[in-house]
């Protein structure tokens, strides 16, 4: 989050900003180490002057010799595998920048993510990566000093934020467009939380592309509020027991995807469907999964520079996606038997 002003507390972060330097050098010139340049150093030592910056627990570590900065990096659930491997990235991005990443995973309970949030803060981390729940997140702003990137999906309740998005409505407009192109009309979408802003758009890009093709939505078709791969198959088995049921789906996580492989499993219809988000053993199944991919190495890389690259103005970067197609999503419609 960019612009806090008036921290009660300010951080290496405020320091950083003011001085318009790396948060890197600012530690540097805190721990007193040696390659940075005179003219540097006086940036930092007056912005430090101006601002009034004390040591928090974390500087003090540094001071103690332990050198690397800590970013923090709050997820849904690390068990997911989009997650582990944001995860990944962001630590191998981190290391680039001699900084540790500390986790955790609020498992769809905003008031476990604000705990974490405050947690950290209070534990001297000044620097945080969110994927951010549903919920209302203008209570961040009462950290004036905490530095954050939003990751995935964008926060509601604060307009000055940096955020790395995939493009999610191009991604769900591509699935729907490669099942209508393949002769589908009933298409059932299968959701998450609507209220996150990386489902809206996924599903504002299967809407707008249905009615591109002239075929009217169905919302009989769209499910909601589905959070895991079992009751995934439990709506999909139930959409295909309708009098009229799709003949193809569009999964937009991974978890859905994995849902849907579940319910046909000892089924004879075999609707297609393409998933958004690769997952392993995709290519395994027979067809494979049809998915929306996206390189996520650069979804974390892109967040930790934005995070050791503080700016007075609020930024957005979009990752781009792709359609990988493996047989799943290229199924001719089919009547249920």
């Amino acid at each position: 989050m960019t612009g806090h002003k008036g921290a009660i507390n300010p951080t290496m972060a405020d320091v950083a900003r003011r001085a318009g330097v790396s948060l890197k050098t600012v530690s540097r010139v805190v721990n007193q180490e040696p390659h940075v340049s005179a003219p540097l150093r006086q940036r930092v030592q007056e912005a430090i002057s101006a601002l009034g910056f004390r040591r928090n627990e974390a500087a003090s570590r540094l001071a103690r010799r332990a050198t690397m900065l800590t970013l923090g990096l709050i997820m849904e659930n690390i068990s997911n595998e989009f997650y582990s491997r944001l995860a990944k990235a962001v630590e191998a991005a981190a290391a680039d920048h001699e900084a540790l990443v500390v986790f955790g995973s609020y498992e769809e309970r905003p008031e476990r993510e604000r705990m974490l949030v405050e947690s950290m803060y209070a534990r001297g981390v000044d620097s945080l990566i969110i994927v951010p729940s549903a919920a209302d997140h203008a209570w961040l702003g009462e950290h004036g000093g905490l530095t954050t990137v939003f990751v995935d999906r964008v926060p509601h309740g604060l307009e000055q934020a940096d955020v790395v998005l995939l493009d999610d409505v191009r991604g769900g407009r591509m699935a729907t467009e490669h099942l209508l192109r393949h002769g589908h009309r009933r298409i059932g979408l299968i959701s998450d939380d609507d209220g996150i802003s990386s489902v809206h758009d996924r599903a504002s890009g299967y809407r707008a592309a249905l009615r591109e093709a002239g075929v009217a939505v169905d919302e009989s078709l769209v499910v909601r509020e589905v959070f895991d791969p079992w009751r995934a198959g439990q709506e999909v088995t139930r959409l295909l027991s309708l009098a009229d049921p799709p003949t193809a789906f569009f999964a937009t996580n991974n978890r859905a995807a994995i849902g849907i492989l579940q319910a046909l499993r000892e089924r004879p219809e075999r609707p297609a469907f393409v998933g958004f988000d690769d997952f392993a053993l995709a290519e395994v199944f027979n067809p494979g999964v049809t998915v929306v991919r996206y390189d996520v190495t650069r979804l974390g890389r892109s967040a930790v520079d934005l995070l050791l690259d503080p700016s007075d103005q609020p930024r957005r970067v979009k990752v781009p996606v792709e359609l990988i197609t493996r047989g799943s999503g290229e199924q001719p419609p089919q009547k249920s038997s």
